[in-house]
């Protein structure tokens, strides 16, 4: 029997199969064994490409984080780069809640996040931030949009009236699942400006006195 012209595994179809089962099933459902089902192979060819599951997850978080646009940190001031990226980032990783909770745990080894911490973290100096300063930003930032990622607030009320009859602040509560996006999106919105204002007001009263004295602490 004459061999494929093509393999039948890469990197690329791994990951991608990898990221279809963890949305579809969550993040502790993937196994190498289920994987190499899906993709219709035993699992230790898995290992020709990867050499542990950890490595196929960097892979998949690494992935979700490369669709995150950082291009605006090259074209735009820090403040409305921040506010472009915030949103880009939370689009990535709400299209893909399921793998947040290990994105989460940091950049590690993965190129790509690596890379945006090193586009946000470079804007935010160049700025004039110190370097600390920029440190607290681009966390806080990641903090709030993978929180927002993560889990639905409207979502986590139930479309039951009768549930809420004892808490009489709660009497609408039944009806927001059924707003979900506006409200989710509304909440992330608002979270978004009032970070980025209180860091244009700390911005003006420490950094912007600084550049106009020609000084830096």
């Amino acid at each position: 029997m004459p061999r494929p012209r093509q393999a039948l595994l890469s990197r690329d179809r791994i990951v991608e199969t990898a990221l279809a089962l963890i949305d579809a099933d969550g993040l502790d459902a993937l196994s190498t064994r289920r994987l190499a089902a899906a993709l219709g192979v035993r699992g230790p060819s898995l290992y020709n490409h990867f050499a542990t599951k950890e490595e196929i997850l960097d892979a998949v978080a690494d992935s979700v984080t490369a669709t995150v646009d950082v291009g605006a940190f090259d074209r735009h001031g820090w403040h409305e780069a921040l506010a472009r990226w915030a949103r880009s980032y939370r689009s990535a990783l709400a299209a893909h809640p399921n793998i947040v909770p290990y994105l989460a745990q940091g950049p590690g080894r993965r190129p790509a996040a690596l890379a945006m911490a090193d586009a946000v973290y470079g804007a935010l100096v160049r700025a004039g931030w110190p370097p600390a300063r920029a440190t607290h930003i681009g966390a806080a930032l990641r903090y709030f949009v993978a929180g927002s990622a993560l889990g639905s607030f409207a979502r986590g009320f139930v479309e039951d009236p009768s549930l809420y009859a004892a808490h009489p602040h709660l009497s609408q509560a039944h009806r927001l699942p059924g707003h979900q996006r506006s409200v989710d999106e509304g909440a992330f919105a608002l979270g978004l400006d009032a970070l980025l204002h209180g860091l244009a007001a700390e911005y003006a009263a420490t950094v912007a006195p600084l550049e106009r004295s020609g000084g830096r602490e």
